[in-house]
């Protein structure tokens, strides 16, 4: 069993496997990388001066798996709560299960919804300040949580803000993910 799986790997999923995998968490992430991002020309991310979404979508997921977090290019077809956690299978058949869970799908939460996560009149899945939806150790990230008001940096945001939450209640205190020069 993983300690957190990833559904969707555009700047939130990524981001939050990114903080996770740094904090030693077994991390799985599937998605197919068909984000948004790759129709997209990065202008207002803080550090960066401009970068095609697609570049900027490879970089990222090559800096997650080399922190330890395992992509699978795969489809996630059905997702349920388990006593321990949550269990997903994909289309190719394949199974994960783990303790903690975070949907980065996009604006069509469909796998949020199949939980029993509705959205509100805006469309937008409510969440607390470190994306934790009503469901306990479920995190819900990026725009399915602001659907008019999405961009790459406030969705990377949010995924971080979900991972720190995470390794928190898994440490049993405040985590920091600091490194020093």
């Amino acid at each position: 069993m993983a300690d957190t799986l990833i559904i969707g790997d555009g700047p939130g999923g990524l981001s939050a496997a990114l903080f996770l995998a740094r904090g030693e968490q077994e991390v799985v992430v599937i998605g197919q990388d068909k984000t948004a991002m790759h129709f997209a020309q990065l202008n207002n991310y803080l550090g960066i001066s401009s970068v095609h979404g697609s570049e900027f979508q490879r970089a990222a997921r090559e800096q997650v798996q080399a922190a330890g977090a395992t992509l699978r290019d795969d489809r996630v077809t059905d997702l349920k709560a388990t006593d321990d956690g949550f269990l997903a299978t994909t289309e190719s058949g394949a199974q994960v299960a783990a303790r903690y869970l975070v949907l980065s799908e996009g604006k069509g939460p469909r796998l949020a919804a199949a939980l029993g996560l509705t959205a509100n009149e805006d469309g937008a899945i409510s969440v607390d300040a470190n994306s934790l939806s009503a469901i306990p150790n479920v995190y819900v990230v990026g725009r399915s949580t602001r659907p008019g008001r999405s961009q790459a940096i406030i969705s990377a945001g949010d995924g971080a803000a979900a991972a720190i939450d995470i390794l928190s209640r898994a440490a049993g205190q405040a985590v920091c993910d600091w490194d020093s020069p």
